[in-house]
């Protein structure tokens, strides 16, 4: 009778354990999988995620290599940019200083850039490059049309995919907006590490494992990568410094380039806990590495 009562102790005991073990998964964000850690799947390209400043010839040359060197075609994507053709011609003007001998900006109305005109610019184009500016205005563009599934094509099929600044955010599936929600003061500072305050929209989702950030270091960015590093289980976290960039193989092998470093945070053996009553967040176990050029890690 005593086995009969302590075997059903042990049981009621398991029981328990699992079904609190099954509502504390339940209560944590899911993260969508992926076969794929890059889009679209098994690209043949690169990615070349530039932190923003200053872009020094030693670091653009590593981009032109990856679309053919001196003989790369680059179409520039100035669409962020509150000025499309004084960023267009300055950023032309840089490449061919450094012998690139055929290099252009796209500039159109957003109604126009899914014509025939338009689209035929992407003909031959071995590297695209996203300008600076605001990637809201980039994703209002683009998002959604022929144009950007054009260009995910090349990356697929060979070419490089590179950006700074507004063009960096746009690279993640989850998109830095750089607009704060709960906190008070609004001033874009992010000052706080709390629930919800860091707002997010939709990417381009070159990357859909890490959420790009960028002028990491020098603006000290940290305090809103790290609360969406805690929101979001299972995806890294990745700071880019400016005159700084990262090499994204196909294999999704990252390779750090230029003057600074870039800021790794990782959440795979992270643990949640609740928030305090002001909405802080909490959190243990987030890992950080600090990268220089020459160095590598991988999504």
């Amino acid at each position: 009778m005593l086995k009969h009562i302590m075997l059903f102790a042990l049981i009621a005991t398991v029981t328990l354990l699992s079904c609190c073990t099954a509502e504390k998964k339940e209560q944590l964000p899911v993260v969508e999988k992926s076969a794929s850690l890059l889009f679209p799947e098994n690209p043949k390209g690169h990615l070349f995620i530039i932190g923003g400043g200053e872009r020094p010839d030693s670091l653009m040359m590593k981009y032109l290599a990856l679309g053919g060197g001196t003989d790369a075609k680059i179409l520039i994507v100035p669409f962020a940019s509150g000025d499309i053709v004084d960023t267009g011609e300055y950023q032309e003007e840089q490449f061919k200083e450094m012998g690139c001998k055929e290099v252009s900006y796209i500039n159109c109305t957003k109604e126009d850039i899914d014509t025939e005109e338009s689209l035929g610019r992407l003909e031959g184009v071995t590297a695209i490059f996203f300008s600076g500016g605001d990637q809201n205005n980039l994703t209002a563009y683009l998002a959604g049309t022929k144009f950007l599934e054009k260009i995910r094509d090349i990356y697929k099929e060979g070419g490089v995919i590179g950006g700074t600044s507004a063009g960096a955010a746009v690279m993640s599936k989850i998109m830095l907006t750089g607009q704060e929600g709960v906190n008070g003061e609004g001033s874009g500072d992010f000052k706080v590490i709390k629930a919800g305050n860091v707002q997010t929209a939709d990417g381009f989702g070159f990357i859909n494992s890490a959420i790009v950030d960028q002028h990491f270091i020098y603006r000290k960015r940290e305090n809103r990568l790290i609360t969406l590093v805690i929101e979001n289980p299972g995806l890294k976290g990745i700071g880019i410094d400016e005159a700084t960039a990262i090499i994204v193989a196909p294999d999704g092998t990252c390779t750090v380039a230029g003057q600074s470093a870039v800021m790794l945070f990782e959440n795979d053996q992270m643990t949640n806990q609740p928030d305090n009553e002001e909405g802080y967040l909490s959190a243990k176990n987030i890992r950080l590495s600090l990268y220089t050029s020459g160095e590598s890690f991988t999504l």
